[in-house]
Parts: structure tokens; sequence; C-alpha cells
């Protein structure tokens, strides 16, 4: 048993060993109530992405779906909910804050996917989501269609 004697001290330590990223993504509806899922690296996930420098976490949010997904025509609709998961990426852990927007998309044009972040498919997905997707995503992706349905 390790005895900590200056409970600061430690944390600053802890917090040295990891990277914080925060980013921001969208639980997005079009006009039949649909919900917009993207296939990533074997998984079924909602768009999202890293915070740029000089720019708000709902900026980036609208940002990173319009990339993602190829569409526009984009307002949030909710205050922020956010999800917190951990995962190590050349040799350090990284600790990443996702910040979800209930959004709105009135854009009834294809849906491209940014292959370019492996996104393999993007796709309107009737509510409520089929267990059977919800199984093939993510836990906090989970978290954020229960938090928003």
């Amino acid at each position: 048993m390790v005895e900590i004697s200056d409970l600061q001290s430690f944390l600053d330590e802890v917090k040295s060993a990891l990277l914080f990223i925060k980013a921001g993504g969208g639980y997005v509806l079009n006009d039949h109530g649909d919900l917009l899922m993207i296939f990533r690296r074997g998984f079924w996930d909602l768009p999202k992405g890293k915070l740029d420098k000089g720019e708000t976490i709902e900026e980036c949010a609208i940002r990173e779906v319009e990339e993602e997904c190829g569409i526009s025509g984009l307002s949030i609709i909710s205050e922020a909910f956010s999800t917190f998961h951990l995962y190590n990426e050349k040799g350090k852990t990284i600790v990443k804050e996702s910040v979800w927007y209930k959004m709105r998309s009135t854009d009834k044009s294809e849906l491209v996917p940014q292959t370019e972040e492996d996104i393999l498919e993007a796709r309107w997905v009737a509510t409520p989501v089929s267990s059977d997707l919800i199984d093939e995503a993510y836990l906090s992706i989970r978290e954020v269609i229960n938090y928003f349905a």
C-alpha cells in the first residue's frame, strides 16, 4: 500500500502522466427523427472530433459533424452533455472529454463519410436505435444515445 501524504502533489503527478483532450460532437436528428451515426474502426459511433485552437466547443461540434458526414444545415438544440474515456496512443494515456450536443439537420443531401478519418459509413438510423446496433457501439456512445433519447 502506498501512503499519500500530500494529495495535491499526488494529483499533480497523475495529471502529468496523462494527456487531456477535449472534443465536440453531435447527436444529430433529421426531419424524420432519424439519428446520424457513423461506422468507424469496427464500431458504430456518433460524429465528433478534437477541439481546434481558437474555436468554441459548439463550433467544434458542428464542424466535426459537417466534416465527418458531409452535411450542413445544423443547429444545436440542447445543453451540453459530456462523456469521458481513456485510451493509449504512442505510449501516452489520453483522457478524452467529448462534449455532446443534440442537433437538428435540415440537409437532405447524400451523406459522405470522411474516409481519411477511417469512417466507412455514415447513415441515418431509425429511432429508437435497435439493440443490435447499440451492441456494436462504444460504451460512451451508448451513454449519449440513452441520455438524448
